[in-house]
C-alpha cells in the first residue's frame, strides 16, 4: 500500500547507488545473496536485528538498481524474491527464538506469510498465462506484482516496531498476520473478479 508512495523517494537515490556499483562490476545475483545473508543475521539482540533488517532492504534495493544498468533476467527477478521470502520468515523466527513466549505469534505470523506470499506468486502466474502486464506502480519488476495492504513497505515498518518495541511483539504479530490473511483474500478475490 505504501510501496509506490515510497518508491518516489527512495528509487533516485538508489538508482544512482545502483548506476555506480555496476559501473565497478557488481552483480546484482551476489548483491542479492549478499542481502539474505545480512539479513539472516538478525538474532536476539534487538537493537542489532533493527541495523540488520534496514541494511538487507538496502541491499535489496540495490540489487534491482544495479540489474537495471545491465539485462535483467528472469533468473534474477525469481532469485530476488526467494530471497525475500527467506529474510521474512527468519524475522518472525528470530523473536520466536529469542522469547518461547514469542513462539505461538511468531508461528501465526509465519501462516500468514505463507498466504501472502501464495496469493502473490499464484497471481503473478496467473498474470503470466493471462499475457496480463504490470501497471508499474511498484516500479520495474520481473513479474506482475499483485498490490495489498500489507506489502514490502508495510512488512519491515512491522519489523522496526518489533525491534523497537519487543515486548508488544505478540499483539503486533497478531495484527500483521491478520491484515496479511486480510491482503491474501482480497487478492483471491480481486483475482477472481479478474478471471474471463
Amino acid at each position: 500500500m505504501l510501496d509506490p508512495v515510497l518508491r518516489r523517494w527512495v528509487d533516485p537515490p538508489l538508482d544512482r547507488a545502483g548506476g555506480w556499483l555496476a559501473e565497478r562490476g557488481a552483480s546484482p545475483h551476489a548483491m542479492t545473496i549478499v542481502g539474505l545473508a545480512v539479513g539472516l543475521l538478525a538474532g536476539a539482540h534487538y537493537g542489532w536485528a533493527l541495523v540488520v533488517i534496514l541494511l538487507n532492504r538496502l541491499i535489496d534495493g540495490l540489487d534491482g538498481a544495479i540489474a537495471r544498468r545491465g539485462s535483467p533476467s528472469p533468473f534474477g527477478g525469481y532469485l530476488d524474491i526467494v530471497c525475500d521470502m527467506a529474510f521474512y520468515a527468519a524475522v518472525p523466527f528470530g523473536f520466536a527464538l529469542a522469547q518461547t513466549a514469542n513462539a505461538l505469534w511468531a508461528a501465526l505470523l509465519l501462516a500468514s506469510f505463507v498466504c501472502t506470499a501464495a496469493s502473490f506468486l499464484g497471481r503473478a502466474v496467473m498474470a503470466a498465462q493471462r499475457g496480463e502486464t504490470d501497471d508499474g506502480a511498484h516500479g520495474h519488476k520481473a513479474f506482475f506484482y499483485a498490490a495489498g495492504i500489507i506489502e514490502g513497505s508495510e512488512t519491515i515498518l512491522a519489523f522496526v516496531l518489533f525491534c523497537l518495541f519487543p515486548q508488544a511483539f505478540p499483539w503486533l504479530a497478531g495484527v500483521l498476520a491478520v491484515l496479511c490473511l486480510w491482503t491474501a483474500a482480497a487478492r483471491v478475490i480481486a483475482a477472481f473478479q479478474s478471471s474471463p
